[in-house]
């Protein structure tokens, strides 16, 4: 055993065994704390109270690195008040608590009052009488390494043996640096499995609580994790699809989810501004560069600088913007319109388009160079055709913000609903959204039904061609979900003609029954080519 070297006192045989029977009733209470370890403050100090209760060790201390590993403080006490304990901080070479902290032995001070090295920095012993107290402290180990200091105060006497002592706190510090090492694993399980449950939460994540983008089918599922990846970048995104798709409602997910999301999401629709006009918008310009220009104006980048510019319809911009939008991009500096004063910003781009920019740099229309340099992180955003599991979501969304917006409570059938599933959505979100606005607007059944739904929606598709599809380089919206929509023309059909048989095909009762309008009901009997029996039987009597 090496420490530092004390003055023994020898004890009697009946004390030692009574010290001896003392440490053992102590360490077997300790131990059974280890099954408490999941709360470190309530066993380190339990551990502390046993010390006390069993060998009437006075004060006592856990004194442990604190997080920033370069002082000690008082992690938990015995007969320390809570002010007391405060007080008990340490640098790493201070005193007693830094001598045994940094050389790793055990130290006895037989009598306190005599050691200049114990500085008695907690305030907690002058209500004892010089010449009473003994101190000592071990090292707690944590694979070879000092983590802390187990110290006790005793009140000694005849019957005291400081070796024994040591030996004692040392197997109690072994103890505590074990309940130490496994409440540090219990942590790091903990902390994975935070992690984990952070990482599937973000992959189960709600449509509703993505960046406010409905859409739990694959294809959406794939966007998102893109936009998560690329947002805490500064990389420029290139956003891909066809009108109504949310190029938009992406950007701005991504801008949100930035290091930039405190500052300004400014959006510019290039298609919307003719070349000169862009030109000011983009870079601003100075008092008289132009027939009308009374005053400087700052342009869409300066007022984005830090942030977020959205430039949509990018492919509709003309050639000599794109050479300046160029220059930004490369150099985040520029010139406005009429002015000398170089401008730098820092500014992330993401552009929008639904034209072909790579046939736009055929045709000699889009700069090759700016093409490759908005190119860096492209995104596709599928049409709503390609996932129609997303349109109930969808629908249900759009019918409670329009039901807020117009005071009402409107609700979709089953029919409409697996009808508006299998439409093609040429205007994909867009449309749909629009469409909701406008049921619900007209709804006076509080109920969306199937014959509520524009007949220009209704009316069968003409079913494109894979010819046709190469030629005009579209996709066949209805490919793969023809037979989805005749067996919804059919259902409708057949509820017609049903309601038209039980009504003896008066059809201003079947149109009542069925909740729509007599106009309504010819248009479904000439759009299914319905007749009454006797009609049929008529003419076939007449074709015999």
């Amino acid at each position: 055993m090496n420490y530092f070297p004390i003055h023994n006192r020898k004890p009697s045989i009946e004390d030692t065994l009574k010290i001896l029977n003392g440490e053992l009733a102590a360490l077997y209470e300790i131990s059974k704390l280890i099954g408490t370890a999941i709360s470190l403050e309530k066993s380190l100090s339990e551990i502390l109270h046993i010390l006390h209760k069993i060998l009437n060790m006075q004060r006592a201390t856990m004194v442990l690195l604190d997080r920033t590993g370069k002082q000690l403080r008082i992690r938990t006490s015995y007969g320390l008040t809570a002010e007391e304990q405060m007080r008990g901080v340490y640098n790493l070479d201070e005193g007693i608590i830094g001598k045994v902290f940094t050389t790793s032995l055990p130290f006895v001070v037989p009598d306190i009052n005599k050691e200049p090295l114990f500085l008695n920095k907690t305030g907690a012993r002058p209500r004892f009488e010089k010449g009473q107290i003994s101190f000592i402290g071990v090292p707690i180990m944590i694979l070879q390494k000092p983590a802390g200091v187990l110290t006790v105060d005793r009140l000694f006497g005849p019957e005291i043996s400081f070796e024994e002592d040591v030996k004692f706190l040392t197997v109690v510090a072994t103890l505590v640096a074990q309940f130490l090492q496994l409440n540090d694993e219990i942590n790091l399980k903990e902390e994975c499995l935070i992690d984990e449950n952070r990482s599937l939460k973000a992959e189960l994540d709600s449509i509703y609580n993505r960046h406010n983008i409905i859409g739990n089918s694959k294809a959406m599922r794939d966007v998102l994790t893109i936009v998560e990846k690329v947002a805490s970048t500064n990389a420029t995104v290139l956003l891909l699809g066809e009108s109504g798709t949310g190029k938009e409602l992406v950007a701005r997910a991504i801008h949100q989810t930035s290091p930039r999301k405190e500052k300004g999401f400014i959006k510019v629709n290039c298609a919307a501004l003719p070349e000169n006009l862009l030109e000011s918008e983009l870079f601003g310009h100075e008092k008289g560069a132009f027939t009308g220009a009374f005053s400087a104006r700052k342009g869409r980048f300066e007022l984005a600088d830090g942030g977020t510019l959205f430039l949509d319809e990018i492919g509709e911009m003309g050639l000599n913007v794109q050479a300046k939008l160029l220059r930004v991009l490369q150099e985040q500096r520029f010139e406005r319109l009429g002015g000398e004063r170089t401008i730098e910003v820092d500014v992330r781009v993401i552009a929008a388009t639904n034209r072909s920019l790579e046939q736009a740099v055929v045709n000699g229309i889009f700069r090759t160079d700016l093409y490759y340099r908005l190119n860096v992180v492209p995104i596709k955003l599928p049409p709503l055709r390609d996932r129609p599991e997303d349109i109930p979501a969808l629908i249900g969304h759009f019918l409670d913000k329009s039901n807020a917006r117009n005071h009402k409570n409107v609700k979709i059938s089953r029919e409409a609903l697996q009808f508006l599933q299998g439409y093609s959505w040429p205007g994909n979100v867009r449309e749909l959204q629009n469409l909701i606005e406008r049921l619900v607007i007209l709804s006076d059944r509080g109920y969306i039904r199937l014959s509520d739904i524009p007949s220009v929606i209704q009316a069968e598709p003409e079913l494109i061609t894979n010819q046709d599809q190469k030629a005009n380089g579209t996709d066949n919206a209805w490919k793969g979900r023809t037979n989805t929509y005749g067996k919804l023309l059919d259902l409708e059909k057949n509820r017609i003609e049903e309601a038209l048989i039980k009504h003896s095909w008066v059809q201003v009762r079947a149109a009542r029954e069925l909740g729509i309008t007599q106009r309504q009901m010819g248009y479904k009997i000439k759009k299914f080519g319905l007749k009454p029996p006797w009609t049929q039987g008529s003419s076939d009597h007449l074709k015999n």
